[in-house]
């Protein structure tokens, strides 16, 4: 079994990652700022290290990487390097240390695609500053794979949903309001003729993804991979969806986007972001090297973060609502 080092492992991938690597016999550190809680309790949280670390302060210092190192990892998996010198300073430290690492990247290393599903051999096109500090970390790392043998894996989680998180919704953002607005059967309001895409994947199945690289590290190492559910949703069709859970008939109108995302508010931002590229991505390529079967359909996914929701009040749903 390896020492398994986790940035971010308290995260909410890393909330089903712990227990998953736990289980399997591997020691775990988890590497975090040390204020955030798992977003599920588990056994396993009881039988690893934890290990405080504030990334941004240890890199302005030049330490955070030979920190990592000092851990002695056997493999690294990175949730939260952000752009391009945060990457290449644990890269620097770990050369020759570690047996695999492994990137948390983001579709939205795609900007407007050109065919759909989109498939890892698409070159990537951000179209804002975190796509585009991922993506550069990607192909600095790939780039490395091949010229040096650091053995680097990319992988590139969708819209990521779960308990304890706020999926986005059929409007493309994250304001849980729309799910109560159609609770109560009001009407929704959806861009142009609600054709555009969102691509979910449970945090549970980025997990088991991850786990399937490093139990396939040959066949991951120096390759890139779209870490997603089968199949992307259609806004409408996801709305259409939402309201038969909650036993309404849809009531859904459109207007044309520029007019449209003037009525989300503070969302607007994270609106346009989801709607511009409307994601749809292949696989394949991770079901054919990996064996990676997500567990979740996008549906399943947001049913149960939609449940867990209404749980706690974020959510509110009429009485007669079941």
């Amino acid at each position: 079994m390896s020492r398994i080092i986790i940035i971010g492992g308290s995260g909410h991938v890393g909330s089903y990652l712990v227990p998953l690597l736990v289980e399997r016999g591997h020691e775990v550190v988890n590497v975090s700022r040390g204020v955030a809680k798992p977003y599920r309790p588990h056994f396993a949280w009881n039988e690893i290290e934890n290990v405080s670390l504030d990334r941004t302060v240890e890199e302005e210092r030049g330490q955070f990487g030979a920190k990592i190192a000092a851990l002695r990892p056997d493999i690294v998996v990175d949730m939260i390097s952000f752009d391009l010198s945060s990457t290449q300073q644990i890269v620097e430290a770990l050369r020759g240390k570690v047996e695999h690492y492994l990137f948390c990247s983001t579709i939205w290393v795609y900007g407007h695609l050109f065919s759909v599903p989109s498939t890892e051999i698409d070159q990537p096109n951000p179209i804002d500053a975190y796509g585009k500090g991922k993506a550069e970390s990607e192909a600095w790392l790939m780039r490395e794979a091949r010229l040096t043998g650091f053995p680097a894996t990319c992988f590139r989680p969708g819209h990521i949903v779960g308990e304890g998180w706020n999926p986005v919704t059929p409007q493309g953002n994250a304001n849980p309001e729309t799910f109560s607005l159609i609770a109560r059967g009001e009407e929704l309001v959806l861009p142009n003729l609600g054709l555009e895409m969102v691509h979910h994947v449970h945090a549970d199945d980025v997990a088991r993804w991850i786990i399937c690289a490093i139990e396939n590290r040959a066949a991951s190492i120096g390759e890139v991979f779209n870490t997603v559910s089968e199949q992307a949703v259609t806004l409408r069709g996801y709305a259409e969806t939402v309201y038969r859970w909650f036993g309404k008939e849809p009531r859904i109108t459109y207007k044309p986007f520029e007019e449209w995302i003037l009525g989300v508010g503070e969302y607007a931002e994270n609106t346009r972001g989801h709607i511009t590229r409307s994601s749809c991505h292949s696989i394949d390529k991770s079901r054919l090297r990996l064996g990676y079967h997500p567990r979740y359909t996008s549906y399943e996914a947001v049913r149960e973060s939609i449940q867990a929701l209404i749980a706690c009040g974020k959510i509110v749903i009429p009485h007669e609502t079941t």
